[in-house]
């Protein structure tokens, strides 16, 4: 086998698994669009109200860059709410620094969000989203601080925090 034919083989091999990736992912977001949630609007209106970032991440499960939330070094008391309804999400006393780069949390409010799997990126993590509107917010992970040993690492851009 010359370079050039070991090359191509890598090249389509990794172009294969990429778009098995693309399509894997695309069933989820299916699935995604076809639970109801309390709020509700059309793309356009999406688009509109939350501005490119927070809309690549509430509606297309977009991942802000690390460390580039200014949400990440907010230390008061307060509460985190959903950029796109305002549900409030976390309270400022479950937030810990876990040097992720993405404001991260050991437990939300009560009932203020949902999980399903998220088999994009050919892994499986558990996806969080806002109970409310349906907006992805980050991800959840079992190795965060006591007392519920989880890390919900969440996108600072998905979120508004109020001062208390």
């Amino acid at each position: 086998m010359t370079a050039s034919s070991s090359d191509r083989r890598t090249f389509l091999s990794l172009l294969g698994l990429g778009t098995l990736g693309v399509g894997l992912s695309a069933c989820g977001r299916e699935a995604v669009a076809a639970e109801r949630f309390p709020v509700s609007m059309s793309d356009a209106a999406w688009k509109q109200k939350l501005g490119p970032a927070a809309y690549d991440v509430l509606r297309h499960e977009g991942t802000e860059r690390p460390y580039s939330s200014p949400l990440n070094g907010e230390h008061r008391s307060g509460i985190f709410a959903c950029k796109g309804c305002a549900q409030p999400l976390f309270s400022s006393k479950t937030k810990f620094e876990s040097g992720t780069g993405w404001p991260s949390f050991w437990a939300p409010l009560p009932k203020a969000v949902g999980t399903r799997r998220d088999r994009s990126l050919m892994m499986e993590r558990v996806e969080v989203h806002c109970s409310r509107c349906g907006g992805h917010l980050g991800h959840v992970f079992d190795d965060g601080p006591k007392p519920t040993g989880k890390r919900y690492c969440m996108n600072g851009v998905a979120m508004t925090f109020r001062a208390a």
